[in-house]
């Protein structure tokens, strides 16, 4: 819902002094492991709609930081998981923070009606609208 430019440029801010690894890059792996719990990178990457690649580079990232873990799969000895470390649930709950405060104060210059009225409709949206998924 959010265009390309608009999503790096949030991202950057809500990532801004978290440590290098943590950035507008790789944002939607930790955001999307947050999410999900433990996956494999095939896996996450169709939920966060990167490729593959892509995603084992950005976490390569986040393990060197300790912000993540490859893990064997239990129900796969061969498959490997990515999981977040207690560092990376850390990092996850300060980005949500700061975008739940952006959030916050976006919707208090509205009049309460409208913010109220707002999020009912946009929480309805989520739950019936085109981005459900089967």
């Amino acid at each position: 819902m959010l265009k390309r430019g608009t999503r790096t440029h949030l991202y950057r801010q809500l990532t801004e002094g978290l440590g290098e690894a943590v950035d507008e890059a790789t944002y939607p792996v930790l955001s999307g492991l947050a999410r999900t719990g433990a996956r494999s990178a095939a896996e996450l990457a169709t939920e966060i709609d990167l490729d593959r690649s892509g995603v084992s580079r950005r976490a390569s990232r986040l393990e060197a930081a300790g912000l993540l873990r490859r893990e064997a799969d239990p129900g796969d000895q061969r498959a490997t998981l990515l999981a977040l470390t207690p560092a990376g649930h850390d990092a996850v709950s300060v980005m949500r923070r700061r975008l739940a405060g952006r959030i916050t104060a976006t919707l208090a210059s509205w009049p309460p009606g409208e913010a109220e009225a707002f999020t009912r409709g946009l929480r309805r949206f989520v739950e019936q609208g085109p981005f459900t998924g089967p």
